[in-house]
């Protein structure tokens, strides 16, 4: 409770500081007016944090910092339009949650981007904007992020990740936990991140390298219009659908893998370098024992080629 009325009342002093000195021009920009803010909060004990905006970015960056720092632009292509956005801050219920408020009752050419600097520790329960980007990096907690119309980029997380845009590019890098992606006409890319990895999207590519993966937890890649090119530097009793349309699908494992295979294109050629025992072989479909044999690795195209290779 003590917190609360502390952060209430040190929000007017904070937002009002930083609106003091309204970044504005009429140089023929599309959104011409802007107005910088800052503001400094303490992080709840539950550690959880929520973003929202609109029509601009969201940047998040853990560090060793023991507050949460939020600072950013609002930008309009009017005065009035801009002094009608509203950015909100709360700490009721135990969660941190930073909002821009789009204005009412009206259609804007308007907006907000934030950038936050965290305690690392943090848990990202939502951070949300549209038709913007959003990057994390160096946080280690849960992470769920949502926009549309912009990429998504996390760097360095440790924690499960729920990354989803659209028309988008989304990349997971150096990360660990269960990363969980899906776009449409955006490439997925996943570069040395470990635990477990769920993509899917449309027109475009999967790439993925994990180094390591979380024992008996599935793997799954899906997309269309689009190659799926995937390497597993481990492999522990794990599952694997991989399915695309018009595109190839490269699978590269390390040795000692045990597993059912069953694979099956269109118009495409299948390989293996690995010995598949028990095979039913044709020039689209192979399937058979990998090994002694274990989960299951499906693999399905149309119009392309399957090659599954060692590491």
């Amino acid at each position: 409770m003590g917190e609360r009325m502390m952060l209430r009342a040190a929000l007017p002093l904070t937002l009002l500081l930083a609106g003091c000195e309204p970044v504005s021009s009429k140089l023929g920009l599309a959104e011409p007016f802007k107005e910088e803010y800052r503001s400094v909060h303490p992080l709840p004990a539950s550690r959880a944090i929520t973003v929202e905006s609109f029509q601009g970015a969201i940047e998040v960056l853990g560090g060793n910092a023991g507050e949460v720092e939020v600072a950013g632009t609002k930008h309009a292509a009017s005065e009035d339009q801009l002094k009608a956005i509203r950015i909100e801050v709360d700490a009721a219920g135990g969660t941190l949650r930073i909002r821009a408020q789009h204005p009412e009752k009206t259609t804007c050419r308007c907006g907000a981007s934030f950038k936050l600097r965290v305690p690392k520790q943090v848990r990202l329960e939502a951070v949300e904007t549209s038709n913007g980007s959003i990057r994390v990096e160096g946080t280690e907690g849960p992470a769920s992020l949502k926009t549309s119309n912009g990429t998504i980029k996390v760097l360095r997380v440790t924690g499960d990740v729920k990354a989803k845009t659209s028309n988008a590019e989304i990349e997971l890098l150096e990360s660990r936990g269960a990363m969980a992606a899906e776009t449409s006409n955006g490439r997925i890319r996943a570069e040395g991140v470990g635990g477990s990895f769920d993509g899917q999207t449309s027109n475009s590519s999967i790439d993925v390298t994990m180094t390591e993966l979380k024992a008996g937890q599935p793997v799954r890649a899906v997309s269309s219009n689009g190659s799926l090119n995937l390497r597993f530097d481990q492999w522990k009793d794990n599952s694997l659908r991989a399915a695309t349309s018009n595109g190839s699908i490269n699978l590269w494992l390390p040795v000692g893998v045990n597993a059912e295979l069953r694979a099956a294109t269109s118009n495409g050629n299948i390989t293996s370098s690995y010995e598949v025992a028990g095979s039913q072989r044709g020039k689209t479909r192979l399937s058979g024992r990998i090994g002694s044999g274990g989960p299951l690795l499906d693999l399905s195209t149309s119009n392309g080629n399957i090659r599954i290779a060692q590491r």
